[in-house]
């Protein structure tokens, strides 16, 4: 039944490939169920909350990939837009959570509508190929920083004379952050399948030891529970008076753009490594994909977790040769049994997640090697783009420069025609943006 709903053998695979494929992709990601609540409880939200959420979100979104994209590519909250969730919009721009999630909550009701009328497409194409892959690298670099210069770690710190220098590298949380990365580092070198996992997992149990005052055991010792109730922060929007606001569009809009690259990026680059592109580039059942993707943001939102996203570590179980919707719908599975080890996830100390955020910022890098560097009309605004997000600690403030200094440049050289209508209606929302302070 399973073989004939996915054609499994047609596309050349096996059931027991499938699922190894998909138990490979849960245990690349399965960081997220520690990451994400860490992430949200910054902003103020209750962390076994949002855990319940990020794994419910998780299940529902891959489930309708699964069912009805019939792909292999899993999906939960985005890492980069959970960064800018809680640290831009919830700490730079003082917003309360519950505005951002209303703001993640409207993301989702707009990308069903253009998934719709396939529109979603015709945007994204708009957008200079050497802008997204500058997007992917900055929050990259701005991920890493965070992950550096949490306070439990503090490897990176406020200078005194200059803005940032090295902390203190003796501290236990420097220790643990920098051992994970070794960690980690060594796994994927020696190509462990879960490197992440298992480099989270180590660096926690090594917090156990006496007087490092990391973490410790669950107080009744036991790892299996039921999950944490969802009621304080389920369906916690806010009111038109704050929706109807300069700010809350300018928040939307950064959630809509980096959404769009982030997904439809992830989707043509695993597809392509499947082999599942058609002759003509395209992914299969795309439509459907970012169906999955809309789906699982609008009801993230109601949850009450950041953004949705297709996962770049699909890949990983891609590579273990992983081609139908099997695949995820293994990693579903796993991350609606994941509701139930609460405890376990959350002894997992700032160390280790930091140590994560570094890693995952290094993958992010990768697109560096297909932005064009001999056009500096291109390398320019690419490079902003990149600079701006962690030094300015705002993917925002990135992608304006980007997207500003790539149109000033085309027009002064007398390149203005590979300019585009909505390249042009982008950057003026950023010119009113700047002009109005909206969003500061």
């Amino acid at each position: 039944m399973l073989d004939k709903f996915f054609n499994i053998t047609g596309q050349g695979s096996n059931l027991k490939t499938e699922i190894v494929a998909g138990l490979t992709t849960f245990a690349t990601m399965a960081y997220i169920l520690a990451v994400n609540p860490y992430f949200l409880s910054v902003a103020g939200m209750d962390y076994g909350a949002v855990m319940t959420a990020t794994a419910l979100s998780a299940v529902i979104a891959t489930l309708v990939m699964a069912l009805v994209a019939k792909l292999p590519f899993a999906l939960a909250p985005g890492m980069g837009l959970n960064a800018f969730f809680a640290f831009t919009v919830c700490g730079v721009m003082g917003c309360s959570w519950q505005l951002a999630l209303t703001a993640v909550f409207a993301e989702g009701i707009i990308f069903l509508l253009l998934t719709f009328f396939n529109v979603r497409e015709a945007i994204i194409n708009s957008i200079p190929t050497n802008i997204k892959h500058a997007i992917s690298v900055g929050i990259g670099l701005f991920i890493a920083f965070i992950g550096l210069a949490h306070k439990d770690v503090a490897i990176i710190v406020q200078g005194q004379g200059v803005p940032v220098h090295l902390g203190n590298l003796h501290s236990a949380g420097a220790l643990l952050c920098i051992l994970g990365i070794i960690v980690i580092g060594v796994l994927l070198v020696r190509n462990v399948k879960g490197a992440i996992l298992i480099g989270l997992l180590a660096v926690t149990v090594v917090g156990l030891i006496p007087g490092l005052d990391v973490t410790s055991l669950p107080k009744d010792g036991g790892l299996v529970s039921l999950p944490p109730s969802l009621e304080p922060i389920f369906f916690k929007f806010v009111g038109f008076e704050e929706i109807l606001s300069w700010k809350f569009v300018s928040i939307l809009f950064v959630f809509l753009f980096v959404d769009m690259f982030d997904t439809v990026g992830t989707l043509v680059g695993v597809s392509s490594k499947a082999n599942l592109l058609d002759s003509e580039g395209r992914v299969p059942r795309v439509k459907q994909a970012l169906f999955a993707d809309a789906i699982g943001t609008t009801v993230g939102a109601v949850l009450g977790t950041s953004t949705v996203t297709t996962y770049v570590e699909s890949a990983a179980g891609v590579a273990e040769g992983g081609k139908t919707g099997m695949t995820s719908l293994v990693v579903a599975f796993m991350f609606f049994l994941a509701l139930f080890f609460t405890p376990l996830f959350t002894m997992i100390p700032a160390a280790a997640s930091s140590s994560v955020l570094v890693i995952i910022g290094i993958f992010m890098m990768s697109p560096i090697t297909k932005i064009n560097f001999d056009d500096y009309s291109e390398f320019i605004p690419a490079f902003l783009t990149m600079i701006m997000m962690p030094l300015a600690y705002s993917i925002a403030e990135g992608i304006a420069f980007g997207m500003l200094s790539y149109v000033i440049l085309k027009v002064l050289t007398g390149r203005y025609k590979e300019l585009n209508i909505a390249m042009i209606c982008i950057s003026f929302l950023f010119v009113l943006k700047y002009i109005y302070n909206i969003g500061e």
